[in-house]
């Protein structure tokens, strides 16, 4: 039983030793990487405006007025599609988020990113049987639909940086 135990401990620690060294890490785990060293946002007061810039001074990027890149944000729309037929019981929704943006270098008012949409979108499953964990389920999945369209907009900011 004790060969057996070492034996597993050892074939775990094998196997992390073989994916730190190939560059494998967990995504979201580590520090995160400056996006851009400034920039500035423009655009409408909303939950996505204020977890972007909350992620992007996070990863180190400087948020002020006088930035020489500024990242127009537009209003973020979610839309809300029942998918399941039935009047009664559990139904499946379909959660739709879309965010416009784009990039625009200061100096001389060149678009990096001109007229750029966000779409992200999910499924979650509610009952009417209990309408406060319904509410509840509804907005914690219009969170993580707003955290996925922040990531992705970080990863196409790094592109623009890397350009």
């Amino acid at each position: 039983m004790q060969r057996r135990t070492l034996l597993h401990l050892g074939l775990a620690v094998g196997a992390s030793l073989a994916l730190a060294g190939c560059g494998f890490r967990l995504r979201g785990l580590g520090t995160p990487e400056a996006v851009l060293p400034e920039l500035a946002l423009a655009g409408p007061e909303s939950d996505f405006s204020r977890l972007t810039a909350e992620r992007l001074e996070s990863a180190g990027t400087r948020i002020h007025a006088g930035a020489p890149l500024v990242l127009n944000l537009g209003d973020e729309a979610i839309r809300e599609r029942r998918l399941s037929v039935l009047e009664s019981g559990p139904r499946e929704v379909e959660l739709e988020l879309s965010v416009p943006f784009s990039v625009q270098r200061r100096s001389d008012g060149v678009y990096l990113l001109d007229q750029q949409r966000l779409e992200v979108s999910t499924r979650v499953t509610v009952s009417d049987d209990d309408l406060l964990s319904q509410d509840d389920i509804l907005e914690e999945t219009r969170e993580q639909l707003r955290r996925e369209a922040v990531n992705r907009l970080l990863d196409r900011l790094r592109a623009v940086a890397d350009a």
